[in-house]
């Protein structure tokens, strides 16, 4: 009964968002119902991608991880794009940021430390990805403050925008090369004594064939739900007094983090704590670095270019979170308490956004 229970639940909140959506049921009800699929469809994406990130290895499994769970949010973002809802895209890149940093991060490292009294990883990583996290801030602070200072034109700042998105791009991609290629035995997770897996022990459920199938068929279901609930954002948040910042930042961004906040929050509760950061601080540097200026490469080619100047509520939250997490992370050691302060500058970050 309980195996087949996920699968029906998957398969009965897809069917009655589409009817929501074909059959034009109020607003707020497909909201709801958009949003329970969407976390039941992450989670069908998190258990596939995990499945095949056996099969690849941890470093490679991590990023598919990371990837596959940004999908729900890239594509309510390209979305968001082609309706011209800049605002809220910056917000939704925003709230998938600090979401990552400070909800999925902090409730792995928690959950975690309340089973293991201290977790390691390895802390070379950690501080190469502090410094990704610094180089996000910075290439998101300096046309925001060009602009501000009117220093530059709006129309220079949609070029500078460009090629910041650019250069981001490239550095991801070297950062992929050097992680996963030339220095891959260098960045190993740190291996615990005793805590070595038994070559049958977390065995995937399924083939790696059938795998890799449920992997696109997730995707494919994670598209149409996306595009039925961002088709009832605007009403939904005008009808509750609900600031495009406040929902982007945070309702969009809380949808979209499921599949992380499963992978990650298990992962870490099987002492494996690595794969947990991997998965919340790559699937953030992935936003900043890579979702973010493909965005803006994408509206571009959409005829009208959104511009990567955000404003400094939002600057201020992904600063925050940066120097909280960096300042967490860059020991190569957690434990719960760490975790706790992650989840609290969340919370305070959530009610201020609230109030905007």
């Amino acid at each position: 009964m309980k195996k087949w229970l996920n699968p029906a639940l998957l398969v009965i909140t897809f069917l009655l968002s589409a009817a929501g959506h074909f059959l034009g049921w109020n607003f707020t009800l497909q909201f709801v119902l958009s949003a329970i699929s969407v976390i039941f469809v992450a989670g069908f994406l998190g258990k596939a991608t995990e499945s095949v990130a056996h099969y690849a290895g941890q470093r490679l499994g991590g990023f598919l991880n990371a990837t596959f769970g940004n999908a729900a949010e890239l594509i309510i973002a390209i979305l968001l794009v082609k309706q011209g809802l800049f605002d809220m895209v910056k917000a939704s890149i925003t709230g998938s940021i600090i979401g990552n940093l400070l909800l999925v991060l902090g409730l792995s490292i928690f959950a975690g430390g309340l089973k293991f009294k201290i977790q390691k990883y390895n802390i070379t990583l950690a501080g190469l990805n502090g410094s990704l996290m610094i180089l996000g801030i910075i290439a998101l602070f300096i046309p925001a403050v060009f602009l501000n200072t009117h220093s530059i034109t709006e129309s220079d700042t949609k070029f500078l925008s460009l090629i910041v998105a650019g250069i981001l791009i490239v550095a991801y991609l070297a950062w992929l090369l050097f992680s996963m290629i030339t220095h891959k035995d260098y960045l190993n997770d740190v291996s615990n004594d005793g805590e070595a897996e038994l070559p049958h022990e977390h065995a995937p459920t399924w083939t790696k064939g059938r795998s890799i199938v449920y992997l696109v068929v997730a995707t494919v279901m994670v598209a149409f739900v996306s595009e039925w609930l961002v088709g009832v954002l605007e009403p939904v948040s005008h009808e509750y007094g609900l600031s495009e910042l406040f929902v982007g930042a945070f309702l969009v961004a809380i949808v979209g983090n499921a599949a992380e906040h499963s992978a990650a929050i298990m992962l870490a509760m099987k002492n494996k704590i690595g794969a947990a950061v991997e998965i919340a601080v790559g699937s953030s540097l992935q936003i900043a670095l890579f979702v973010a200026p493909v965005l803006v490469f994408i509206s571009y080619f959409m005829g009208n270019t959104m511009d990567i100047v955000f404003t400094t509520i939002e600057l201020v939250a992904i600063g925050v979170a940066v120097f909280i997490a960096k300042s967490i992370t860059q020991d190569g050691a957690t434990n719960w308490y760490e975790g706790l302060m992650l989840l609290a500058v969340y919370v305070i970050l959530g009610v201020s956004f609230y109030l905007v």
